[in-house]
C-alpha cells in the first residue's frame, strides 16, 4: 500500500489562515509526519486545535475521507488535490459542502493505494446567507462609549473579515454583553497575554462567535483570559452576559473587537451593522 499524503489548511480564529502539519495514512491510521502520531476518530478543541478536521478510515478496501465540525454552527469546506488529479476518488475534486453544527460527514472515497496530496479549507457561516436589517444592542455594560478605531481602521480593520469592525475602548474586565440573541458557536477562553507581532499574535485572541437566525455570526473578541461566561451550544438573548473585556491576542491594551460576519462562498467576510448606542443610534465612519 502506498502512502495518501494529506495537506491541512483551515482559516481559523480571529481572521486568521493558519496551516497544519502534513499528514500520512499508514498502518491503518492517519498519522502526523511532526512531532507525533495523532488518533484519527475524535476531533478535540484545545486552544490550537482544528474546529473542522479532516480525517481517513479504511473501508472495504478504500480510504474514506470524513470531514468532523466541532463546532456549535455551520461551517463550509472545500477538498481539493494541492495539484494534479486522484485518480478513482468519488466524488471527483475539488467538492464544497457545508457541514452543520456538529456534524461528521463521509465526504469523499478513494482507492487504498492512491498516493494523493490533498487541502481541505473551512471556512465558518453557510453560504448564502441573507442577513437581516437587524439593529444590534451596546455590547459593554456601564460603560461610556469610547471607539478606539472603527470602519477600515489602518492598525487591523483592512481585510475583508474584519473592514467593518469596531474596537470599543474599555477597562479589563467590564462585563461583554450579546448585542442580539442567537447562539453561541465558539469560544475560545484560555489565551493569556497580548502582543503588537500580527504574525503571532492575531490568533491568540480570547473571543465569543454567535451566530444568529440569519445566519450572520457576531464576533466578540480580546476577551479576558478566563474571562468567557458562555458555553458553545448555549442559547442567549441580547443583553445577556458572555464574558469580560481583556487585552489578549493582537492587542495594545483592554478593549472589545465586535464585528458581524457572513460567509460570501468560502470567504468570510465583514458586514456593515446598525447599532444603539449608550445615548442613542451609533453612526461609524468608514476609513477611506
Amino acid at each position: 500500500m502506498r502512502a495518501a499524503t494529506i495537506a491541512l489548511s483551515l482559516l481559523l480564529a480571529v481572521g486568521a489562515a493558519r496551516a497544519d502539519d502534513f499528514y500520512r495514512w499508514r498502518d491503518g491510521g492517519l498519522h502526523r509526519d511532526a512531532p507525533a502520531p495523532i488518533a484519527p476518530d475524535v476531533p478535540s478543541r484545545a486552544p490550537d486545535a482544528p474546529a473542522v478536521r479532516l480525517r481517513f478510515e479504511p473501508h472495504a478496501g478504500a480510504i474514506e475521507a470524513w470531514a468532523d465540525n466541532a463546532l456549535a454552527g455551520p461551517v463550509e469546506i472545500e477538498l481539493r488535490a494541492e495539484r494534479s488529479a486522484v485518480p478513482g476518488i468519488e466524488p471527483a475534486l475539488p467538492l464544497r459542502t457545508t457541514l452543520r453544527a456538529g456534524e461528521r460527514r463521509r465526504i469523499a472515497r478513494m482507492p487504498d493505494d492512491a498516493d494523493a496530496r490533498l487541502l481541505m479549507v473551512a471556512v465558518r457561516g453557510a453560504p448564502g446567507a441573507r442577513v437581516d436589517d437587524a439593529v444590534y444592542g451596546f455590547p459593554l455594560a456601564g460603560a461610556t462609549l469610547r471607539i478606539e478605531q472603527g470602519w477600515g481602521g489602518g492598525w487591523s480593520h483592512r481585510d475583508d473579515e474584519n473592514r467593518y469592525a469596531v474596537d470599543f475602548g474599555a477597562d479589563a474586565g467590564t462585563p461583554v454583553r450579546a448585542a442580539r440573541d442567537g447562539v453561541v458557536m465558539e469560544v475560545e477562553a484560555d489565551h493569556d497575554g497580548a502582543g503588537q507581532d500580527r504574525a503571532s499574535d492575531l490568533g491568540r485572541a480570547n473571543f465569543v462567535r454567535i451566530v444568529h437566525a440569519d445566519g450572520s455570526m457576531a464576533l466578540y473578541a480580546h476577551l479576558q483570559h478566563g474571562g468567557v461566561r458562555v458555553r458553545p451550544g448555549q442559547r442567549v438573548t441580547a443583553g445577556e452576559t458572555i464574558g469580560l473585556v481583556g487585552a489578549t491576542g493582537f492587542a495594545t491594551g483592554p478593549h472589545l473587537h465586535f464585528a458581524v460576519q457572513a460567509n460570501r462562498g468560502m470567504r468570510l467576510a465583514s458586514i456593515r451593522f446598525r447599532m444603539i448606542g449608550p445615548q442613542g443610534a451609533l453612526r461609524f465612519a468608514e476609513a477611506p
